[in-house]
């Protein structure tokens, strides 16, 4: 019969909380080396960025989205001062894209968010529009699993000054609000205007894509106007 001493069962039981470990992490590399090849920019990033985090006093709200939401991320975060702590995800990756699902799982668990306002079209051009349809409910159920009783909102995504021939075109950006409202509206989802709001506003462009100082005022005016009645009280 083989007995092991206390030095040998503590070594054992380490290794199998390593096993423990890492399974799950081979798992799920094994199923992203599966996954068919996705379609990235040259440059991929994600700036994540969250205040206050030890405060409970106010409701917490989480802005997803990219470059256009991190220009009104400030506004947002001082028109709702003393109404909620504001957090941003701001990140290239794209709907369709099975590393943003990872991604935003991972932020929202650091927290609990009582509003999510989602502003995240303006990247994954290598997508198809049917893709991206095909990518929405997926969105959602992350964001309600990683934030569950959270009321979600969801924005339109601007519309540029200029095509890209290889980028964002207004055409494409067209189709897919139209997508976009039509599935988050059957969802119970309020759906926020940006592109309505900055349609008729070309002279706020800092370049083809992203506003101005003023345009980004214009757009934090909007989305914490959005935020506000849905903020719980405490």
């Amino acid at each position: 019969m083989w007995f092991m001493s206390i030095r040998e069962c503590n070594c054992f039981r380490n290794v199998l909380r390593a096993v423990a470990v890492a399974f799950p992490l081979l798992a799920a590399v094994s199923l992203f080396a599966q996954q068919p090849s996705v379609p990235r920019e040259a440059i991929e990033w994600t700036d994540v960025w969250m205040p206050h985090t030890n405060e409970q006093n106010l409701p917490r709200v989480l802005l997803i989205g990219d470059s256009i939401t991190r220009a009104y991320y400030s506004g947002v975060e001082e028109q709702l001062k003393g109404k909620a702590w504001v957090a941003r995800i701001a990140t290239s990756k794209a709907i369709g894209d099975p590393a943003l699902l990872a991604e935003l799982a991972v932020f929202l668990g650091e927290a609990k968010f009582d509003v999510v306002h989602v502003n995240i079209g303006m990247h994954g051009w290598g997508f198809t529009e049917d893709e991206y349809r095909k990518g929405l409910p997926a969105l959602l159920r992350t964001i309600r699993d990683g934030a569950p009783g959270a009321r979600v909102i969801w924005a339109q995504t601007t519309p540029v000054r200029a095509d890209r021939e290889k980028g964002a075109t207004n055409a494409r950006i067209e189709e897919r609000n139209r997508l976009a409202r039509a599935f988050f509206t059957g969802e119970g989802v309020p759906v926020d205007d940006l592109h309505a709001l900055m349609k008729p506003h070309a002279d706020l462009h800092s370049d083809d894509v992203h506003f101005s100082k003023e345009g980004s005022a214009l757009l934090s005016a909007k989305v914490a106007q959005a935020i506000e009645p849905l903020l719980p009280h405490r």
